[in-house]
């Protein structure tokens, strides 16, 4: 199969033509980094990781960019707010987000600019809009002229009677739907010299000249979260195209993560940081929960949702290592055909990890009869497409992470797996009270066993979570 992907340019799902045979190039709108990143944030981090990772495992060379936002309104009023200075509120924050990348397994970035960095080629990028007539200068601002640009609306689907930017009405602006390109200095703001006056770059310029930057002006695949869509994309997509660039060919959004029916955001004050998630699970499981979903759908965040997902990557661990602690070893094998059909449509996980759990209980059903080969060869398969997922239990990644590490996890693992038998021996043997007093033991040390169609589950009791 040929790996397909929605485009929300064309309301369709393409078939993934490469500008270049075997390359790939990806831009992934980045943080603004603004404060602590939460769930929602990453989210968008861990599903086009698992892009990049299908692509790389497929044969393509692949070249990820991932911005950094380091200079926007939010960013400066929450950093003057607390009497900080701005640089420094912005790289304390990057250094949260790129933390939290880290401690979820999303790979690092081919390149990760910071807007600051490239005020030059935002510049050019202005004046080459002038040039063409899209653009206009008016009392130190550069707006956008929006009705220059014929095909404003095509990537979003808005009308142009529709659009309003959420900016401010300011002097010299010609018509309210078109969108600041350059910010006249204001006092006590950070500003850089430009033909038109000194000041700062609007958040969409910044996407466009970074993206050009690393990629060229014509690249194969710009992804970002649905919220991105309009204005941030449409105006990206103008301002580029305007400019004379072909920019991206396919456009892949991500969906939310909610709480209650409602996007997470800081200003609705529904938030989960990640610190606080990793008090209630390891990293592993929380990048497993976020990436269970299919990456355009929304992901409804509840204590239960996400400890149900921590079971089921429990699941898949203690099946890999009983098997690697039998066996001595599970090398990484090679995925299944379903695997692959799967994540080539569109990256279909929720049905990449039905085959995970698939040849789970396959392995499980060998490891009891004795079939010690047919199990690893199942746990190879697994952890293969597990190392797809960013979730492979034997990754040295993991090690350490969360609350235990990966050794203390293994050696917990390998006590209840030997509990579970005597437990299962107890309950053939019509032993109900040697049963029951096993699993009480277990409950009382913090274990939960749950008894399923393919045998008993085990997972460690956490804390609820809910802000």
């Amino acid at each position: 199969m040929t790996l397909r992907l929605y485009d929300t340019a064309t309301r369709a799902v393409r078939d993934f033509v490469p500008l270049a045979d075997g390359h790939a190039s990806v831009y992934l709108c980045g943080a603004t980094v603004q404060g602590h990143p939460h769930i929602g944030h990453v989210r968008s981090g861990v599903a086009f990781d698992v892009l990049r990772r299908w692509l790389t495992a497929t044969g393509f060379d692949v070249a990820f960019v991932r911005n950094v936002t380091d200079i926007d309104d939010k960013i400066l009023a929450k950093a003057a707010a607390a009497g900080r200075p701005w640089w420094e509120w912005a790289a304390t924050f990057e250094r949260s987000f790129t933390s939290a990348y880290d401690a979820l397994g999303v790979l690092p970035p081919s390149a990760e600019p910071r807007a600051t960095g490239h005020v030059t080629q935002m510049v050019e990028l202005i004046q080459r809009l002038i040039d063409a007539g899209h653009a206009y200068a008016a009392a130190g601002d550069v707006y956008f002229d929006v009705q220059s640009y014929a095909a404003y609306g095509a990537l979003s689907g808005h009308k142009l009677d529709d659009v309003h930017q959420g900016e401010s009405v300011a002097e010299g602006k010609r018509d309210p739907r078109d969108f600041t390109l350059w910010k006249a200095a204001k006092p006590g703001e950070p500003s850089w010299p430009t033909p038109w006056g000194p000041g700062r770059p609007g958040w969409h310029l910044e996407c466009s000249a970074m993206a050009e930057a690393y990629l060229g002006r014509a690249f194969d695949i710009h992804c970002g979260g649905l919220d991105l869509v309009f204005p941030h994309h449409e105006n990206e997509l103008a301002q580029s195209r305007g400019a004379g660039s072909d920019f991206a060919r396919y456009w892949l959004h991500n969906g939310w993560v909610t709480m209650s029916g409602e996007k997470m955001s800081k200003s609705l004050g529904n938030v989960v940081s990640i610190p606080t998630m990793l008090e209630s699970v390891r990293p592993q499981e929380l990048r497993y929960y976020l990436g269970s979903a299919h990456y355009r759908s929304m992901l409804e965040y509840s204590f239960e949702a996400l400890q149900e997902a921590a079971s089921a990557y429990r699941s898949v661990e203690a099946f890999v290592t009983r098997t690697a602690e039998r066996a001595g070893d599970v090398p990484v094998g090679t995925w299944t055909d379903a695997f692959a059909e799967a994540l080539d449509d569109d990256l279909a996980v929720p049905r990449a990890l039905a085959e995970i759990h698939r040849l789970r209980r396959e392995g499980n059903t060998a490891l009891a009869a004795g079939d010690l080969p047919a199990a690893v060869a199942a746990a190879s398969s697994v952890r293969a497409m597990a190392a797809v997922l960013g979730v492979d239990p034997l990754d040295p990644h993991w090690r350490g992470s969360g609350t235990d590490t990966s050794a203390e996890h293994a050696a917990l693992s390998a006590l209840v797996a030997d509990d579970l038998d005597l437990r299962a021996m107890a309950k053939a043997a019509k032993d109900w009270a040697t049963a029951d007093r096993i699993r009480d033991r277990l409950a009382g040390a913090g274990v939960q066993i749950t008894d399923t169609p393919d045998g008993p589950e085990w997972s460690i009791a956490a804390k609820d979570v809910e802000k």
